[in-house]
């Protein structure tokens, strides 16, 4: 897990042409690695790689979503919403996500797949896409007064566990990437 100041995680991520063969197994990996830190979402770079790709599962799923070069085509609405980063343990703040979201990406068959979101799903949707454009949540702070720190355990394979997610109506024990 790459943690901040890293500066893989300031970079924009270079859009999947021809989807590799490689990336099946790739995408698993970063699930595993998601689900070791108790995240809800996970970028490529988190990870160490310029792909364009993020992984998202909600806690109330059975799969993850996969999805590759994905981006947000529309935004509705507005709100404040408290937010974490497993590459940046231990603290949280509040930031402005929309209310609901259209996105489009790839799945791993290279067919479109297009996204309504609203809640957490939207809220990672935002999250994983800025991380691919080289964005942090603490780079959309309402103010940096709401950056606190929180307390956190270490995932037992010794990287830092991200802050707890937390969304309006929704479950306060899921992490966000």
């Amino acid at each position: 897990m790459r943690l901040v100041p890293d500066g893989i995680l300031r970079e924009k991520a270079k859009k999947i042409g021809k989807i590799p063969i490689t990336l099946k197994q790739y995408t698993a990996d970063m699930v595993e690695t998601m689900h070791a830190e108790n995240g809800v979402g996970l970028a490529a770079n988190q990870v160490g790689s310029l792909q364009k790709v993020a992984v998202i599962q909600l806690p109330d799923w059975d799969e993850p979503m996969v999805l590759i070069n994905p981006e947000i085509v529309r935004r509705e609405g507005e709100r404040e919403v408290e937010e974490g980063c497993l590459s940046i343990p231990g603290y949280r703040g509040t930031v402005k996500r929309s209310e609901r979201v259209r996105a489009r990406a790839l799945d791993l068959n290279g067919k479109v797949v297009r996204i309504r979101a609203e809640g957490l799903l939207a809220q990672a949707l935002e999250h994983e896409t800025d991380h691919l454009n080289g964005i942090l949540y603490i780079d959309r702070l309402v103010s940096q007064d709401t950056l606190h720190r929180i307390g956190y355990e270490p995932s037992s394979e010794g990287s830092g566990a991200g802050a707890s997610e937390d969304a309006e109506s929704e479950p306060a024990h899921p992490r966000q990437e």
